[in-house]
């Protein structure tokens, strides 16, 4: 029964069976391959195409697609704040869909069977391309591994596809520290890297050693900031309270580098090298923005916003991985319809939209250039030219190409955005709406039936990952080349002049104006080092709608302050504002008692519109803003593991598993703390 029980817990690795019983019966599991299987190189490339779907992130249907990942930040919402933003909202439970090990068992599966067969030299076909699709295996890996390191910080590492033996099974269940499971990621790229192939396709449809570098600094940045923001917490190993300590399997335990802070250095080093690696391949090709948006047949192309809104992508160096899409095969996504109407139910926030500069390169607050919220087009003037293309605002044109097309949900000329309502294709949740990756073709806005490319790894992210790293190894802005390429990357955004050299901004920057900005704030305190911090921002305003900041968020712990402060999100200026003058001239209703037929916000609540405070009746548990709590830096495990892996079934407590900070070993409890 025990033995039952374990094969079907997560940590079996269990690949989408309905039952465990189906499971043990089935060798090898139906979504995996036999052995001997591997025999020729077509079989290794499908084994590896296989997990470009199960594993990569993509457009899904029905949604604004990838664009859509910085929501539940302080970049982007939807109208319902995810639970984690509550008080005593998000719970144990005895389960957790997240803690999902299928990909990984698959890969392991699938590696340990190709790398048998490579070794045995029992696979016919090219040496160098099984050999690449080896190396994608490894970066798939590495990729899921990431995954699941940023949800669960601490992990047991599992390289086999594990037998069903009891005592295996439970001894899998040893999480090793968060930094170890970093390694072994950093390891698997390494792998990787010696099986890829440089030039093995052209067209950056397939992982390549610029993808599996640029992955590898991905990850080197985020846990040598985890290591140096959570230092002496429960949520790094020896910090106070670490429940790894508590575990026979980690008496003793000793960094690698000698401490914390030699750990923490190992990383930014390595995300330093492997983010340079690719930065100078890539510095002389990235895109330059124009700073105009195309708005009829023959309008010059602005190479910067076509490296998003197009259907091939292949043309674009610094697109170093994309995913294509195709009508004719029925591989379709929603974003172009999701465009040219509300981005379905995904809004900007106030505090992305007054992060980004004056196109002077000074803040808001510090420019000869005056800014003006009074209506969304005012927004955009004399802006960082990122925003200037990517925020749509009424009047612009949102297709111009192929009009005789027959697909119909295209809206010709951008709106007055309608606050009024949570309709997902018709209503904006906060007035600011994106246009990033949009084509202005009709013939992509066949509802379900759009062709947008996604890009999944581009370069710019390189130089933005160098900067950050090389300036966590000696807080020296001249160090390296953190100047030459946050001018390229300035250059490159469309700015001119003085406004290309970021001391122009720092000098001009004061840290008690960017509180809106929750990436102003490591461990409930506003920084004081500009510099930093405006790292920080150039990475927000160039790397914006592309998934990465929550990612960054939770690294540099930017969410203590909202536990004594909580958040207010906010949109467009709604009252006392032009804006307010053009929603009355358009007969919109604008009741703002807080009741449940409450259309907008109180302006006794502020002058700026609250998506989330429409509604300030009892059953709203977002009335009062966005708090958190600390153990939500990483998820509950899920409770039934505890006593699948517990001997005889005793108690939680004698699993080799342990709980994450702050969460009980009780279901249905909110957070500790």
């Amino acid at each position: 029964m025990k033995l039952y029980k374990l094969s079907f817990m997560a940590l079996a690795l269990v690949a989408t069976a309905t039952s465990c019983n189906d499971f043990l019966e089935q060798e090898p599991p139906s979504s995996l391959t036999p052995e001997g299987f591997f025999s020729d190189e077509s079989k290794v490339e499908a084994a590896a195409n296989q997990f470009y779907q199960d594993v990569l992130p993509g457009h899904g249907n029905w949604s604004y697609g990838i664009y859509a990942n910085d929501v539940q930040t302080d970049n982007q919402v939807n109208w319902w704040p995810d639970s984690k933003f509550g008080n005593g909202l998000w719970k144990t439970g005895n389960d957790n869909g997240n803690w999902s090990w299928g990909n990984i068992r698959n890969i392991n599966y699938q590696l340990n069977n190709v790398v048998a067969a490579y070794k045995n030299k029992q696979i016919n076909g090219a040496d160098a391309n099984v050999r690449h699709y080896i190396g994608e295996i490894y970066f798939m890996r590495a990729y899921c591994y990431f995954d699941m390191l940023q949800k669960w910080g601490d992990l047991p590492i599992v390289t086999e596809a594990l037998p069903d033996e009891e005592a295996t099974l439970v001894a899998a269940n040893k999480r090793r520290p968060c930094n170890e499971v970093a390694r072994f990621i950093i390891n698997n790229l390494d792998t990787a890297l010696t099986y890829l192939k440089s030039d093995f396709e052209k067209r950056h449809t397939r992982i390549s050693p610029d993808v599996a570098n640029l992955l590898k600094s991905r990850v080197a940045l985020y846990e040598g900031s985890w290591l140096t923001n959570f230092a002496g917490t429960p949520f790094v190993p020896l910090g106070q309270g670490w429940p790894g300590a508590n575990k026979d399997y980690n008496s003793g335990y000793q960094y690698p580098a000698g401490s914390i802070e030699q750990e923490a250095k190992f990383f930014f080093e390595v995300a330093a090298k492997a983010a340079e690696t690719v930065a100078e391949k890539y510095k002389n090709q990235l895109a330059t923005n124009t700073g105009s948006v195309p708005q009829k047949e023959g309008d010059p192309e602005n190479p910067y916003f076509n490296i998003w809104g197009s259907i091939d992508m292949s043309g674009t160096p610094e697109v170093l991985l994309w995913r294509e899409y195709s009508k004719s095969l029925g591989i379709v996504n929603c974003v172009e319809v999701a465009i040219q109407h509300g981005d379905y139910g995904v809004g900007v926030t106030r505090s992305l939209i007054e992060s980004y500069l004056m196109k002077d390169g000074k803040p808001i607050y510090a420019s000869s250039y005056k800014y003006d919220d009074g209506t969304v087009n005012k927004v955009a003037v004399d802006r960082d030219p990122r925003l200037t293309i990517f925020l749509k605002q009424p009047g612009q044109v949102n297709v111009f190409k192929n009009m005789s097309a027959p697909e119909d949900h295209y809206v010709l000329e951008e709106p007055l955005a309608d606050i009024m309502g949570n309709n997902s294709e018709l209503n904006y949740v906060t007035g600011y709406a994106l246009r990033k990756g949009g084509t202005f073709d009709k013939s992509q806005t066949g509802n379900g039936n759009c062709a947008n490319g996604a890009v999944i790894f581009r370069a710019t992210e390189a130089l933005l990952n160098y900067m950050e790293a090389q300036y966590m190894l000696n807080k020296n802005i001249s160090s390296g080349k953190i100047l030459e390429y946050w001018k390229i990357v300035r250059e490159r955004a469309g700015f001119t002049g003085e406004a290309i050299d970021p001391q122009t901004t720092i000098a001009a920057t004061d840290m008690n104006k960017e509180a809106l900005d929750w990436g102003a704030y490591t461990a409930g305190q506003l920084l004081t080092d500009k510099v930093l911090y405006n790292i920080r921002r150039e990475r927000r305003c160039e790397l914006i709608a592309e998934g990465l900041r929550q990612m960054d968020l939770q690294r540099w712990r930017s969410y203590d302050q909202l536990m004594n402060n909580p958040a207010h999100i906010e949109g467009i200026h709604l009252w006392n504002s032009e804006q307010n003058q053009l929603y009355v001239d358009g007969g919109y209703n604008l009741r703002a008692d807080g009741s449940t037929s409450a259309t907008v916000s109180s302006p006794d609540l502020s002058e700026y519109y609250r998506p989330h405070e429409v509604n300030m009746s009892a059953s709203n548990n977002y009335r009062n803003g966005l708090t958190w709590h600390m153990a939500h830096y990483l998820q509950p495990l899920p409770l039934k593991q505890f006593l699948l892996t517990a001997p005889d079934y005793a108690t939680k407590e004698n699993s080799p598993l342990y709980q994450n900070p702050y969460w009980p070993l009780e279901a249905d409890q909110p957070a500790e703390k």
